[in-house]
């Protein structure tokens, strides 16, 4: 039997066509994305969380000699929301990268042990959080869910 899954999303040329609350959270990953210790590739990535209680968690990738011992920017995001505010649910993630890296024109996507987390992250909640993904050149595209980014995650089907 041949089955199909479709993703479905929202593709924004500006991110300033966001509500407000959304533009200010992608301004927040821009800002802490200067934290970023990433003196081995020189890439920066923000990410911020909104939690239901309205807090907002920001994280940094963390860059480490012994590779792959650093961390993404949305892990620790979303590693310290959960140690933090473990009863809190996550409404949003914002996910914004800044180098040379990635072509200006072109949207970060979250790499699979992130994924695999944000799976993770919305399975402990009771209801799925939206995730933001920003360009260099504030493209924007929104996903409705955080299983959206992958479909058949680590678990059973």
């Amino acid at each position: 039997m041949k089955k199909s899954i479709a993703v479905e999303y929202e593709d924004f040329a500006d991110y300033s066509e966001l509500p407000e609350l959304e533009q200010n959270l992608v301004e927040k990953a821009y800002s802490i994305s200067s934290n970023a210790y990433a003196p081995y590739s020189n890439f920066k990535v923000g990410a911020a969380v909104l939690l239901e209680n309205g807090e907002v968690v920001l994280g940094s990738n963390q860059e480490n000699i012994a590779y792959p011992s650093g961390l993404c920017a949305e892990r620790v995001a979303l590693f310290y929301a959960g140690a933090n505010f473990p009863a809190e649910t996550i409404k949003l993630l914002v996910i914004v990268a800044k180098g040379d890296l990635l072509p200006f024109d072109k949207i970060l996507s979250p790499c699979g042990s992130c994924r695999q987390v944000l799976v993770e992250s919305e399975s402990r909640q009771t209801e799925p959080f939206q995730v933001i993904l920003v360009s260099q050149n504030r493209r924007t595209i929104r996903f409705s869910s955080a299983k959206d980014l992958l479909p058949f995650a680590f678990g059973t089907i």
